[in-house]
């Protein structure tokens, strides 16, 4: 069973690995495909460039047999909708389950995504929330009640469908708030990996020009 998450990662920071690494633990998951978008969708383009991006990823992620960085999207022209970012992972492994993971903010607009019920037939989704966190939209819940189902041996059993609830890990860290910080010349220690740390300082990235 594989995980699967992408982003920005404009940068990738230890909020993205902590929850990645709770996930990969407690679904006992072969890997996890860390993918960075070349393309946002839902959200206002990247600053740093594609390249650039996936190189702090790779530093990110090295150490951790478990993780992987995924390059498919940074050679596509088109949009980085998950629909295609899947679809691709199928054609690659037609029936390994997939799990694509994503925060409660963003399935609480996954009905608004492009073709929401196709990507749910290519992956199961594991929505990765803070203990307590409850969901409010009724569209959502309905969906929820129909396809949710408990632990992970329930998503071994086919390909995709499912939605699987995780409480994860969740540090109060943004990437935004890494670039301010970086650009008034702050300290970025304990907030991402020391190898990414060094590419933000060597590149002279989010620094003014």
């Amino acid at each position: 069973m594989i995980g699967i998450l992408g982003g920005t990662f404009d940068p990738i920071h230890y909020g993205h690995l902590r929850t990645a690494l709770d996930v990969q633990e407690a679904l006992e998951l072969e890997r996890v495909h860390f993918v960075p978008l070349k393309h946002a969708v839902h959200r206002e383009q990247p600053g740093t460039a594609a390249e650039l991006r996936a190189s702090m990823v790779q530093a990110a992620v090295a150490q951790h047999p478990a993780f992987v960085m995924d390059d498919r999207e940074l050679h596509n022209d088109r949009p980085s909708y998950s629909l295609y970012t899947l679809q691709s992972f199928r054609r690659q492994m037609p029936h390994t389950p997939l799990c694509f993971l994503l925060g409660m903010d963003a399935f609480r607009d996954f009905l608004n995504w492009h073709q929401p019920m196709e990507i749910l037939k290519l992956a199961h989704l594991v929505v990765m929330h803070r203990p307590g966190e409850e969901l409010q939209e009724a569209q959502l819940q309905q969906l929820v009640a129909e396809r949710s189902v408990e632990d992970a041996a329930a998503l071994r059993r086919q390909p995709g469908g499912s939605i699987l609830f995780q409480p994860v890990t969740q540090l109060a860290i943004s990437a935004t708030d890494i670039r301010r910080r970086a650009r008034q010349g702050c300290s970025l220690r304990y907030l991402l990996p020391d190898a990414v740390i060094t590419i933000i300082e060597q590149l002279k990235l989010y620094r003014p020009s």
